[in-house]
């Protein structure tokens, strides 16, 4: 995906090695002592040992606010290769000058353009916190100095194009819990669902209309037939 939000899939080095040779050093009373130390998170996605969970790192996430569930789309269900369950339906798309806050002012006769969906975590277990949907417009909405950075992609339809972008959680939704950090890793919490906004980083004509948007999930970690699914609007 095109998302400035990277997951960071690579887990941190384990602290076992650091852990035995605090004990070498200090003995059965210092392992007991950093043991002590030790958060821990439940597959509920709550911290042990009395910590907080972390929100997920993506500046003005939104994560802080929940907010009733939106009407939507039919949901689609992805897999990964890792065995991490997503469920996503899509709530509108339209067009903004500021789709995420404070931004920098588009150029006279443009404006940025962004969908809404909600993604929930569909497995019993935390899974990595990820963004698989694209926004897609016509190319001929494109200002002609942005048309070389907007791409098609593998079975999306060929008048399709999708502009650099990011996304980012906006609300919780149905009491959900905030994603939390493990080991450097954001999770979903299992069962949770979120409302996320994905927006272009490029301008778009002020001609774009909310009609001429569509979301697919076209990456090969959820689609492995290279054929992008479309996540409809209602």
């Amino acid at each position: 995906m095109s998302n400035s939000y990277h997951s960071h899939r690579r887990r941190r080095k384990s602290g076992a090695g650091r852990l035995g040779l605090a004990g070498a050093l200090t003995g059965i009373v210092g392992i007991a002592a950093v043991a002590a130390g030790i958060v821990y998170f439940r597959p509920d996605g709550a911290a042990g040992g009395g910590g907080r969970p972390s929100l997920a790192s993506q500046g003005e996430t939104g994560a802080q606010s929940t907010a009733p569930l939106p009407k939507t789309g039919p949901p689609v269900n992805f897999t990964t290769p890792e065995g991490y369950g997503y469920s996503l339906a899509a709530v509108k798309a339209g067009t903004d000058r500021q789709p995420l806050g404070a931004t920098e002012a588009p150029p006279s006769g443009t404006t940025y353009a962004y969908a809404d969906y909600v993604l929930t975590n569909s497995q019993r277990r935390p899974v990595l916190l990820d963004f698989p949907a694209d926004l897609f417009m016509p190319k001929s909405q494109v200002p002609s100095d942005a048309q070389d950075r907007c791409m098609p992609q593998p079975g999306i339809p060929d008048d399709l194009c999708t502009l650099p972008n990011h996304s980012e959680i906006t609300a919780r939704l149905g009491g959900s819990k905030a994603p939390v950090d493990d080991n450097g890793d954001q999770m979903m919490p299992a069962g949770a669902t979120y409302l996320v906004r994905i927006a272009t980083d490029l301008p778009v004509k002020d001609g774009l209309s909310a009609g001429d948007l569509k979301m697919y999930v076209w990456n090969a970690r959820y689609t492995s037939d290279r054929k992008g699914v479309e996540i409809a609007f209602p």
